[in-house]
């Protein structure tokens, strides 16, 4: 039975985590969030300690290893500028991690991590739940089934309504969220790539503080993606669920258009994922580069006139 602690047991992906944790027959040793509203460790991990600052977390993880009972994985659940700080922590006292997306916001942390790994002898690992979902799989093997000149057209769409809590926290702040090509879109970027090859061309055609519009290109795709957390923008077939969400992702081949789905597996994927890293399968440092460079320079790049290239609903937004 491997020792878990977990930072960030407040936000709202943690109980995937505690349910991984708990699936994989594993235990949570210490758990650590800034906000103590966590009755949700009630339910997975009753006895497991919990800290509200960062230093008390860490003395007692360090107490923990004088005794014998040293940790065995730090899964990370912590606002997004948040990641490397703690990721550099655990690698630092030799504890593997278990880290949420995005990986990191800037791309040159994941060179320094690389350096953590090699010096501290320990391993990033990291959720990138959708490489592991039925329909992304039963695509990326279609894709490298057809003629190796066929370009793919596809428009990803995705909308996800949020109040007005949301550009209070901190993922209205781009420096701390990476704003919203990041916080809502970085597993689809990664998405793109798994399916699609290596990123050729990244063009931004709309950005401002709840929607981001652009183009991109792969080896084996054309891709126009918009990404709203702006109910306005929502159409009248949203999803109601816990919030309203739409999501589209259409692939045409130059005869048909179809549709993927895969919303039945969007947000059960954590305890495979944990499952694979403990197995010494997991998604390390270097398979999350091409995702993070591509939000880093959506984030950062002058807006250009989208021409050809727009998606449909650029329209509703200029």
């Amino acid at each position: 039975m491997k020792n878990f602690a977990l930072i960030g047991a407040s936000g709202y992906i943690a109980p995937r985590h505690l349910k991984a944790i708990k699936e994989t027959g594993h235990n949570l040793l210490v758990a650590m969030d800034i906000n103590d509203s966590v009755g949700i460790m009630d339910s997975h991990f009753p006895d497991a300690e919990f800290f509200t600052e960062f230093e008390d977390f860490t003395a007692f993880v360090e107490d923990c290893a004088m005794r014998g009972q040293k940790l065995d994985y730090i899964a990370i659940c912590s606002p997004n500028y948040l990641h490397a700080p703690h990721m550099k922590y655990a690698l630092k006292n030799g504890i593997d991690v278990i880290c949420e997306k995005p990986l990191v916001l800037h791309s040159a942390d994941m060179d320094i991590l690389k350096e953590y790994e090699e010096k501290y002898g320990a391993s990033v690992n990291s959720i990138l739940q959708l490489r592991l979902h039925p329909s992304i799989i039963a695509l990326k093997d279609k894709v490298a089934a057809a003629p190796a000149d066929k370009i793919f057209d596809v428009d990803l769409t995705y909308m996800t309504s949020r109040g007005k809590w949301y550009m209070k926290s901190w993922k209205g702040f781009d420096h701390k969220s990476g704003g919203v090509a990041t916080n809502i879109g970085v597993h689809f970027y990664d998405m793109l790539h798994f399916i699609f090859g290596k990123l050729k061309h990244n063009e931004v055609h709309f950005r401002d503080e709840k929607t981001s519009s652009g183009y991109l290109e792969y080896e084996r795709a054309r891709v126009k993606w918009f990404l709203s957390i702006d109910a306005n923008n929502l159409p009248d077939n949203a999803v109601k669920g816990e919030k309203l969400t739409y999501r589209s992702i259409t692939i045409n081949d130059g005869n048909n258009t179809e549709e993927l789905e895969f919303s039945g597996g969007f947000t059960d994927l954590h305890t495979q994922s944990y499952q694979n890293i403990l197995a010494g399968n997991g998604f390390g440092i270097d398979e999350n580069r091409v995702a993070i460079e591509t939000v880093e320079k959506i984030r950062e790049m002058p807006v250009v006139n989208a021409g050809s290239k727009a998606h449909p609903l650029l329209t509703k937004v200029l």
